[in-house]
């Protein structure tokens, strides 16, 4: 599982579907590169996508049962490395270093 499928499983994990476009842009992603990221996720069954109610063209994306699985084991994962770093740099140095890439970020998307 890549970083980014790690994200788009986190992104789902709060229980509540999400289009293409909300997705997109909750990843700060454009669609092609979504979809390529995403496509292994629905082939593996960890994401469902349907059709939204209201708008047949677009897509509702939901995590699965064995998506909540996945990203269960995976944020275990993700637990270690953040105490890992957490040990090697510091509580301080981490934290300023974690608001420092949120800033970065934040930056690139409003340009």
């Amino acid at each position: 599982m890549t970083t980014t499928q790690f994200s788009i499983l986190s992104a789902l994990g709060s229980g509540s579907s999400l289009t293409m476009i909300e997705l997109a842009q909750a990843m700060m992603m454009d669609r092609t590169t979504l979809v390529r990221a995403l496509r292994p996720l629905l082939q593996n069954g960890f994401v469902a996508s349907k059709p939204d109610r209201w708008v047949n063209r677009r897509l509702q994306l939901a995590l699965t049962g064995s998506g909540r699985v996945k990203l269960d084991e995976a944020m275990m994962h993700w637990r270690a490395a953040q105490d890992e770093f957490e040990r090697k740099f510091g509580p301080e140095q981490a934290a300023f270093l974690r608001r420092e890439l949120f800033r970065v970020t934040r930056d690139i998307s409003n340009t």
